[in-house]
Protein backbone atom coordinates (compact mmCIF):
# COMPACT_ATOMS: atom_id res chain seq x y z
CA UNK A 1 0.00 0.00 0.00
CA UNK A 2 1.19 3.34 -0.73
CA UNK A 3 1.12 5.87 1.41
CA UNK A 4 1.26 10.19 0.72
CA UNK A 5 1.99 12.40 3.30
CA UNK A 6 1.17 15.67 2.77
CA UNK A 7 4.07 17.78 4.30
CA UNK A 8 3.41 20.96 6.56
CA UNK A 9 5.84 24.25 6.26
CA UNK A 10 7.35 25.06 9.30
CA UNK A 11 7.84 28.54 10.82
CA UNK A 12 10.08 30.10 13.73
CA UNK A 13 7.85 32.16 15.89
CA UNK A 14 9.72 32.11 19.41
CA UNK A 15 13.28 32.18 20.41
CA UNK A 16 15.08 31.97 23.50
CA UNK A 17 18.96 32.19 24.28
CA UNK A 18 21.21 32.69 27.01
CA UNK A 19 25.40 33.27 25.93
CA UNK A 20 28.46 34.68 27.21
CA UNK A 21 26.77 37.76 25.61
CA UNK A 22 23.86 38.15 27.01
CA UNK A 23 21.31 36.95 29.42
CA UNK A 24 18.18 36.69 26.39
CA UNK A 25 17.78 36.96 22.66
CA UNK A 26 18.20 40.60 22.62
CA UNK A 27 21.03 41.17 24.32
CA UNK A 28 22.91 38.24 22.51
CA UNK A 29 21.69 39.38 18.88
CA UNK A 30 22.63 43.17 19.97
CA UNK A 31 26.95 41.95 20.69
CA UNK A 32 26.83 39.76 17.67
CA UNK A 33 25.80 43.03 15.04
CA UNK A 34 28.54 45.11 17.86
CA UNK A 35 30.98 42.41 17.15
CA UNK A 36 31.81 42.51 21.12
CA UNK A 37 33.55 39.12 22.47
CA UNK A 38 32.26 37.15 25.55
CA UNK A 39 35.86 35.43 26.19
CA UNK A 40 37.65 36.09 29.04
CA UNK A 41 39.34 34.63 31.62
CA UNK A 42 38.25 31.76 33.64
CA UNK A 43 35.80 32.56 36.95
CA UNK A 44 34.09 29.47 37.88
CA UNK A 45 37.42 27.42 39.03
CA UNK A 46 40.68 28.18 40.10
CA UNK A 47 43.56 27.52 37.69
CA UNK A 48 47.18 27.36 38.21
CA UNK A 49 49.93 29.05 36.06
CA UNK A 50 50.32 25.70 34.75
CA UNK A 51 47.27 25.11 33.15
CA UNK A 52 47.56 25.31 29.58
CA UNK A 53 44.28 27.22 28.88
CA UNK A 54 42.51 29.80 31.19
CA UNK A 55 40.31 31.03 29.56
CA UNK A 56 36.47 30.36 27.89
CA UNK A 57 33.21 31.82 27.37
CA UNK A 58 31.37 31.68 30.80
CA UNK A 59 27.85 33.34 31.84
CA UNK A 60 28.29 35.74 34.05
CA UNK A 61 25.94 37.07 36.96
CA UNK A 62 23.15 34.93 36.32
CA UNK A 63 21.15 33.26 38.73
CA UNK A 64 18.30 30.65 37.63
CA UNK A 65 15.99 30.94 40.65
CA UNK A 66 14.88 34.32 39.29
CA UNK A 67 13.13 31.28 37.32
CA UNK A 68 13.06 28.63 39.50
CA UNK A 69 13.19 28.07 43.18
CA UNK A 70 16.07 27.05 44.89
CA UNK A 71 15.01 23.45 46.41
CA UNK A 72 14.28 22.73 42.55
CA UNK A 73 17.30 24.14 41.31
CA UNK A 74 19.55 21.67 43.19
CA UNK A 75 18.18 18.82 41.84
CA UNK A 76 19.22 20.34 38.02
CA UNK A 77 22.83 20.38 36.44
CA UNK A 78 24.04 23.88 35.36
CA UNK A 79 23.31 22.80 31.57
CA UNK A 80 19.60 22.06 32.40
CA UNK A 81 19.20 25.50 34.34
CA UNK A 82 20.76 27.15 31.17
CA UNK A 83 18.15 25.06 28.91
CA UNK A 84 14.94 25.82 30.95
CA UNK A 85 16.15 29.44 31.49
CA UNK A 86 16.37 29.92 26.85
CA UNK A 87 13.52 27.91 27.04
CA UNK A 88 11.24 30.12 29.11
CA UNK A 89 12.10 33.08 26.96
CA UNK A 90 11.01 31.41 23.45
CA UNK A 91 7.58 30.18 25.63
CA UNK A 92 6.73 33.94 26.02
CA UNK A 93 8.13 34.87 22.98
CA UNK A 94 6.05 32.84 20.93
CA UNK A 95 2.65 33.96 22.99
CA UNK A 96 1.23 30.71 23.27
CA UNK A 97 -0.51 29.64 26.47
CA UNK A 98 0.94 26.48 27.67
CA UNK A 99 -0.99 25.65 30.33
CA UNK A 100 -4.21 25.36 27.81
CA UNK A 101 -4.70 23.57 25.02
CA UNK A 102 -3.76 20.06 23.14
CA UNK A 103 -0.69 19.41 25.02
CA UNK A 104 -0.57 16.06 22.66
CA UNK A 105 0.39 18.06 19.74
CA UNK A 106 3.24 19.93 21.37
CA UNK A 107 6.70 18.27 22.10
CA UNK A 108 10.56 18.86 22.85
CA UNK A 109 13.81 17.86 21.36
CA UNK A 110 16.27 19.69 23.26
CA UNK A 111 20.18 18.15 22.97
CA UNK A 112 23.42 18.53 25.26
CA UNK A 113 26.81 17.44 23.41
CA UNK A 114 27.99 16.43 27.02
CA UNK A 115 25.27 16.86 29.39
CA UNK A 116 25.64 17.00 33.21
CA UNK A 117 29.45 16.90 33.24
CA UNK A 118 29.72 19.45 36.50
CA UNK A 119 27.39 16.55 38.17
CA UNK A 120 29.34 13.88 37.31
CA UNK A 121 32.81 15.65 38.21
CA UNK A 122 30.80 16.39 41.69
CA UNK A 123 29.66 13.25 42.17
CA UNK A 124 32.69 11.47 42.20
CA UNK A 125 34.20 13.77 44.15
CA UNK A 126 32.54 13.10 46.71
CA UNK A 127 32.25 9.31 46.50
CA UNK A 128 36.43 9.58 46.74
CA UNK A 129 35.88 11.76 50.02
CA UNK A 130 33.08 10.31 51.66
CA UNK A 131 31.98 6.73 49.75
CA UNK A 132 28.88 5.71 48.58
CA UNK A 133 26.90 5.83 50.87
CA UNK A 134 27.15 9.94 50.94
CA UNK A 135 26.22 10.13 47.29
CA UNK A 136 22.95 12.13 46.24
CA UNK A 137 19.90 10.51 44.53
CA UNK A 138 19.72 13.14 42.39
CA UNK A 139 22.97 12.35 40.66
CA UNK A 140 21.40 10.11 37.95
CA UNK A 141 18.64 13.02 37.08
CA UNK A 142 21.27 15.42 37.22
CA UNK A 143 23.39 14.03 34.61
CA UNK A 144 21.02 12.59 31.60
CA UNK A 145 21.46 14.21 28.64
CA UNK A 146 17.78 14.10 28.17
CA UNK A 147 17.27 16.09 31.53
CA UNK A 148 16.63 19.11 30.08
CA UNK A 149 14.15 18.17 27.57
CA UNK A 150 12.43 16.51 30.26
CA UNK A 151 12.17 19.23 32.69
CA UNK A 152 11.53 21.04 30.00
CA UNK A 153 8.20 18.99 29.43
CA UNK A 154 7.25 19.15 32.83
CA UNK A 155 6.92 22.86 32.91
CA UNK A 156 5.15 23.62 29.78
CA UNK A 157 2.85 20.87 29.77
CA UNK A 158 4.48 19.22 26.58
CA UNK A 159 2.64 15.64 26.31
CA UNK A 160 3.95 15.24 22.33
CA UNK A 161 7.41 14.41 21.32
CA UNK A 162 10.10 13.91 23.68
CA UNK A 163 13.34 13.47 23.16
CA UNK A 164 17.22 14.44 23.56
CA UNK A 165 19.96 14.32 20.72
CA UNK A 166 23.57 13.81 21.51
CA UNK A 167 26.21 14.19 18.68
CA UNK A 168 28.45 16.47 20.13
CA UNK A 169 28.69 20.15 18.34
CA UNK A 170 25.92 18.80 15.85
CA UNK A 171 23.53 18.03 18.60
CA UNK A 172 21.72 21.43 18.70
CA UNK A 173 21.04 21.12 14.81
CA UNK A 174 19.79 17.50 15.17
CA UNK A 175 17.36 18.64 17.67
CA UNK A 176 16.04 21.12 15.61
CA UNK A 177 15.82 18.92 12.55
CA UNK A 178 14.01 16.36 14.13
CA UNK A 179 11.60 18.90 15.40
CA UNK A 180 11.08 19.95 11.78
CA UNK A 181 10.29 16.91 10.57
CA UNK A 182 7.99 15.80 13.04
CA UNK A 183 5.91 18.94 12.59
CA UNK A 184 6.22 19.00 8.48
CA UNK A 185 4.96 15.09 8.62
CA UNK A 186 1.90 16.22 10.70
CA UNK A 187 3.06 14.20 14.35
CA UNK A 188 3.04 17.95 15.88
CA UNK A 189 2.05 21.51 15.99
CA UNK A 190 4.67 23.15 18.35
CA UNK A 191 7.81 22.10 19.32
CA UNK A 192 10.40 23.23 21.75
CA UNK A 193 14.01 22.44 20.00
CA UNK A 194 17.54 23.45 20.25
CA UNK A 195 20.37 22.71 22.70
CA UNK A 196 22.09 23.00 26.10
CA UNK A 197 25.81 22.86 27.19
CA UNK A 198 27.32 24.06 31.13
CA UNK A 199 30.86 21.85 29.99
CA UNK A 200 33.39 24.82 31.04
CA UNK A 201 34.86 22.50 33.71
CA UNK A 202 38.12 21.34 34.76
CA UNK A 203 37.81 17.65 33.30
CA UNK A 204 36.54 19.65 29.93
CA UNK A 205 39.05 22.24 29.97
CA UNK A 206 41.80 19.88 30.82
CA UNK A 207 40.52 16.73 28.26
CA UNK A 208 40.03 19.21 25.28
CA UNK A 209 43.66 21.02 26.36
CA UNK A 210 45.08 17.27 26.19
CA UNK A 211 44.10 16.88 22.58
CA UNK A 212 45.72 20.20 21.23
CA UNK A 213 41.66 21.44 20.43
CA UNK A 214 41.70 24.42 22.37
CA UNK A 215 43.44 27.86 21.64
CA UNK A 216 46.17 28.38 24.36
CA UNK A 217 45.80 32.45 23.90
CA UNK A 218 46.04 33.34 27.57
CA UNK A 219 47.04 36.15 27.01
CA UNK A 220 44.49 37.59 24.75
CA UNK A 221 41.32 35.77 25.40
CA UNK A 222 39.14 38.18 23.28
CA UNK A 223 40.93 37.17 20.39
CA UNK A 224 41.37 33.63 20.83
CA UNK A 225 38.62 32.57 18.50
CA UNK A 226 39.49 33.57 15.27
CA UNK A 227 38.02 31.43 12.27
CA UNK A 228 39.18 31.32 9.35
CA UNK A 229 42.19 33.80 10.21
CA UNK A 230 45.78 32.26 9.18
CA UNK A 231 46.97 32.82 13.35
CA UNK A 232 44.07 30.63 14.24
CA UNK A 233 45.35 27.86 16.59
CA UNK A 234 42.23 26.02 18.26
CA UNK A 235 38.77 26.48 19.69
CA UNK A 236 37.57 28.31 22.65
CA UNK A 237 35.15 26.09 24.90
CA UNK A 238 32.20 28.24 26.03
CA UNK A 239 28.65 27.52 27.33
CA UNK A 240 25.12 28.67 26.68
CA UNK A 241 21.88 27.50 25.67
CA UNK A 242 19.22 28.19 22.76
CA UNK A 243 16.04 27.18 21.46
CA UNK A 244 13.27 27.91 18.91
CA UNK A 245 10.14 27.26 18.87
CA UNK A 246 9.09 25.65 15.40
CA UNK A 247 5.22 25.59 14.40
CA UNK A 248 3.37 24.14 11.98
CA UNK A 249 2.26 27.80 9.42
CA UNK A 250 -1.32 27.23 9.40
CA UNK A 251 -1.56 26.87 13.67
CA UNK A 252 1.04 30.28 13.64
CA UNK A 253 -1.69 31.85 10.87
CA UNK A 254 -4.27 30.97 12.79
CA UNK A 255 -3.14 32.61 16.06
CA UNK A 256 -1.88 35.41 14.41
CA UNK A 257 1.35 34.74 15.51
CA UNK A 258 4.77 36.68 14.82
CA UNK A 259 6.78 34.65 12.05
CA UNK A 260 10.53 34.87 12.87
CA UNK A 261 11.19 32.75 9.56
CA UNK A 262 10.77 29.54 7.63
CA UNK A 263 12.65 26.63 8.63
CA UNK A 264 12.83 24.97 5.08
CA UNK A 265 15.12 21.98 5.11
CA UNK A 266 17.31 19.74 7.61
CA UNK A 267 20.45 18.07 5.58
CA UNK A 268 22.51 15.25 7.53
CA UNK A 269 25.47 13.42 6.91
CA UNK A 270 28.06 11.20 8.57
CA UNK A 271 31.89 11.31 7.72
CA UNK A 272 32.65 8.20 8.33
CA UNK A 273 36.24 9.06 8.40
CA UNK A 274 37.83 9.60 11.72
CA UNK A 275 36.11 10.27 15.27
CA UNK A 276 37.45 13.27 16.55
CA UNK A 277 38.72 15.17 12.83
CA UNK A 278 36.63 16.17 9.64
CA UNK A 279 36.94 14.48 6.06
CA UNK A 280 39.88 17.07 4.77
CA UNK A 281 37.67 17.96 1.65
CA UNK A 282 34.50 18.63 3.28
CA UNK A 283 32.85 15.78 1.78
CA UNK A 284 30.43 15.25 4.91
CA UNK A 285 29.88 18.71 4.64
CA UNK A 286 28.79 19.14 1.24
CA UNK A 287 26.46 16.06 1.33
CA UNK A 288 24.25 17.60 4.43
CA UNK A 289 24.78 20.95 2.72
CA UNK A 290 23.37 19.79 -0.79
CA UNK A 291 20.80 17.08 1.02
CA UNK A 292 19.15 20.54 2.38
CA UNK A 293 19.13 22.10 -0.96
CA UNK A 294 17.74 19.25 -1.98
CA UNK A 295 14.97 18.63 0.41
CA UNK A 296 14.05 22.76 -0.08
CA UNK A 297 14.27 22.31 -4.12
CA UNK A 298 16.33 25.78 -4.30
CA UNK A 299 19.35 26.36 -6.19
CA UNK A 300 22.59 26.68 -4.75
CA UNK A 301 22.69 30.33 -6.32
CA UNK A 302 19.82 31.23 -4.07
CA UNK A 303 21.93 31.42 -1.15
CA UNK A 304 22.83 34.37 0.65
CA UNK A 305 24.34 33.49 3.93
CA UNK A 306 26.17 30.71 5.73
CA UNK A 307 26.20 30.57 9.08
CA UNK A 308 29.42 28.65 9.23
CA UNK A 309 30.21 25.99 11.84
CA UNK A 310 34.08 28.19 12.03
CA UNK A 311 35.26 26.74 15.07
CA UNK A 312 38.77 28.62 14.88
CA UNK A 313 40.66 25.02 14.07
CA UNK A 314 42.73 24.76 11.75
CA UNK A 315 41.47 21.60 9.91
CA UNK A 316 37.75 22.04 10.59
CA UNK A 317 38.01 25.85 9.14
CA UNK A 318 39.53 24.28 6.12
CA UNK A 319 37.31 21.49 5.52
CA UNK A 320 34.52 23.90 5.70
CA UNK A 321 35.46 26.34 3.28
CA UNK A 322 36.78 23.56 1.06
CA UNK A 323 33.02 22.11 0.96
CA UNK A 324 31.69 25.40 0.60
CA UNK A 325 33.92 26.39 -2.87
CA UNK A 326 33.34 22.91 -4.30
CA UNK A 327 29.25 22.85 -3.58
CA UNK A 328 28.65 26.47 -4.20
CA UNK A 329 31.13 26.64 -7.09
CA UNK A 330 31.36 30.88 -8.75
CA UNK A 331 28.83 31.29 -6.16
CA UNK A 332 30.39 30.85 -3.29
CA UNK A 333 32.33 34.20 -3.60
CA UNK A 334 29.05 36.19 -4.19
CA UNK A 335 27.37 34.73 -0.35
CA UNK A 336 28.79 35.73 2.65
CA UNK A 337 29.67 33.09 5.14
CA UNK A 338 30.34 34.59 8.93
CA UNK A 339 31.23 32.48 12.26
CA UNK A 340 29.60 33.67 14.76
CA UNK A 341 31.65 31.67 17.56
CA UNK A 342 34.37 34.01 17.34
CA UNK A 343 32.83 36.18 19.34
CA UNK A 344 30.70 33.37 22.02
CA UNK A 345 33.26 31.09 21.46
CA UNK A 346 31.86 27.13 20.95
CA UNK A 347 29.20 25.78 23.01
CA UNK A 348 29.52 22.48 22.02
CA UNK A 349 25.81 21.24 22.14
CA UNK A 350 23.84 24.43 22.30
CA UNK A 351 26.04 25.68 19.04
CA UNK A 352 23.37 24.86 16.78
CA UNK A 353 20.97 26.17 18.40
CA UNK A 354 22.46 29.67 19.13
CA UNK A 355 23.66 29.84 15.85
CA UNK A 356 20.42 29.17 14.62
CA UNK A 357 18.69 32.14 16.24
CA UNK A 358 21.67 34.50 15.08
CA UNK A 359 21.07 32.88 11.39
CA UNK A 360 17.28 33.51 11.97
CA UNK A 361 17.67 36.82 13.15
CA UNK A 362 19.70 37.86 9.69
CA UNK A 363 17.34 37.10 7.41
CA UNK A 364 14.39 38.69 9.68
CA UNK A 365 16.83 42.07 10.68
CA UNK A 366 18.17 42.00 7.06
CA UNK A 367 22.18 42.18 8.66
CA UNK A 368 24.87 39.34 8.99
CA UNK A 369 26.72 39.56 12.18
CA UNK A 370 30.64 39.53 11.73
CA UNK A 371 33.81 37.44 12.05
CA UNK A 372 35.55 38.84 14.43
CA UNK A 373 39.50 38.92 14.81
CA UNK A 374 39.83 37.88 11.46
CA UNK A 375 43.01 39.90 10.38
CA UNK A 376 44.81 38.21 7.87
CA UNK A 377 42.56 34.92 5.82
CA UNK A 378 44.47 31.70 5.42
CA UNK A 379 45.63 30.68 1.93
CA UNK A 380 42.83 29.87 -0.29
CA UNK A 381 40.37 31.37 2.27
CA UNK A 382 39.28 33.78 -0.32
CA UNK A 383 35.66 34.31 0.79
CA UNK A 384 33.20 37.07 2.10
CA UNK A 385 33.71 36.13 5.86
CA UNK A 386 32.02 39.55 6.90
CA UNK A 387 35.41 40.44 8.63
CA UNK A 388 35.15 42.53 11.96
CA UNK A 389 32.77 44.50 10.99
CA UNK A 390 28.30 43.39 10.42
CA UNK A 391 26.73 43.81 6.68
CA UNK A 392 22.97 45.01 6.19
CA UNK A 393 21.45 42.77 3.57
CA UNK A 394 18.56 41.56 2.41
CA UNK A 395 18.46 38.15 2.60
CA UNK A 396 16.66 35.47 0.88
CA UNK A 397 17.91 31.84 2.06
CA UNK A 398 20.46 31.07 4.73
CA UNK A 399 22.23 27.70 5.53
CA UNK A 400 23.50 27.13 9.14
CA UNK A 401 26.34 24.53 9.62
CA UNK A 402 26.95 22.37 12.37
CA UNK A 403 29.20 19.80 12.48
CA UNK A 404 30.67 17.09 15.49
CA UNK A 405 33.15 14.75 16.88
CA UNK A 406 31.94 11.14 15.37
CA UNK A 407 31.60 12.66 11.54
CA UNK A 408 28.18 14.27 12.00
CA UNK A 409 26.99 16.96 9.85
CA UNK A 410 23.89 19.10 10.10
CA UNK A 411 22.69 21.75 7.49
CA UNK A 412 19.49 24.11 8.63
CA UNK A 413 18.01 25.73 5.88
CA UNK A 414 15.98 29.01 6.46
CA UNK A 415 14.14 31.53 4.26
CA UNK A 416 12.92 34.67 5.10
CA UNK A 417 9.01 35.09 5.45
CA UNK A 418 7.15 36.99 3.38
CA UNK A 419 3.63 36.28 4.33
CA UNK A 420 2.32 33.70 2.06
Amino acid sequence: MTRTIQLRRVVVTGMGAITDLGHNVPDTWKALVAGRSGIATIGSFEQSEDWPVRFAGEVKDWDITALIDHREAKRMDRFCHLGMWAAEEAAKDCGIDFASGDHTRRGVVIGSGIGGILTIEEGYRKLLETGPRKISPFVVPKLMVNACAGNVSIRHHLKGANSATATACATGGHAIGTAFHLIQRGLAEVMFAGGSEAAVSPLCIGSFAAMKALSNRNDAPDKASRPFDRDRDGFVLAEGAAVLILEELEHAKRRGARIYAELLAFGSSGDAFHIAAPDEEGSGAQSAMRAALAEAEIAADQIDYINAHGTSTPLGDAAEVRAVKALFGDHAKRLVMSSTKSMTGHCLGAAGGIESVATVLALHDGVIPPTINLDSPDEGFDLDFAANHAQPRRLRHAINNSFGFGGHNVSLLFGAYKGD
